[in-house]
């Protein structure tokens, strides 16, 4: 298996982007397939995301808008609440789609991505993107193992505050954490969940 992350991330054509990566070197071979193995339930059970991220609070919710005790699937939402007030689009939360999950597994290497994109809430009428960033940002998530070495990645490309969306109100809240989030204060945040993907806490 040779996937390189232009295979798993979208390309960066406009805003901003950033990327957080933690490694782990193991002693052997049978350790560093565990570790992938647990870190990469990890990365699907989104319902524990907070927990490992200390921030913000994550909620899986089907197609069809129920809240789901079960792992990420593609074609799920995933409900964000971040510290400060939500938009009223998304009724005080952000909202994610999971447009794509992949996995591969064999060998001396393996890997598992989740690709997520801005979207409208799947609770309401409301057809505008409930998210401070446009739809066409992107984060996407990856845990690889290459032999003994275990990677968490967060990538987010083409961040751009979602400023045409939504009320007055939305918009300017959007102009705010948007701005926060090109000025790398989200940072921290995806260091702090993919640190936690590896080691199972924050």
């Amino acid at each position: 298996m040779e996937k390189s992350n232009n295979d798993l991330v979208p390309p960066q054509l406009v805003g901003s982007q950033m990327d957080a990566v933690e490694e782990r070197k193991l002693n052997t071979l049978i350790q560093a397939q565990d570790f992938f193995a647990a870190a990469e339930k990890r990365l699907l059970a989104v319902n524990e995301w907070g927990k490992l991220s200390g921030l913000s609070d994550f909620k899986v919710f089907t197609p069809d808008g129920k809240e789901a005790m079960r792992s990420a699937q593609k074609g799920d939402f995933i409900r964000i609440d971040i510290p400060g007030p939500g938009p009223l689009s998304g009724d005080g939360f952000d909202w994610v789609m999971v447009e794509e999950i992949k996995s591969e597994h064999g060998g001396d290497q393996e890997m598992i991505s989740m690709c997520v994109r801005p979207c409208p809430s799947p609770l309401n009428q409301d057809k505008e993107v409930a998210h401070f960033l446009k739809d066409h940002a992107t984060s996407t998530f990856i845990i690889r193992r290459d032999r003994i070495t275990v990677w968490a990645e967060e990538h987010g490309r083409n961040e751009q505050a979602n400023v045409s969306d939504g009320n007055l109100i939305d918009r300017a809240r959007n102009l705010v954490v948007g701005f926060s989030a090109k000025l790398g204060l989200s940072y921290p945040q995806w260091k702090l969940l993919v640190k936690g993907l590896l080691d199972g806490k924050p």
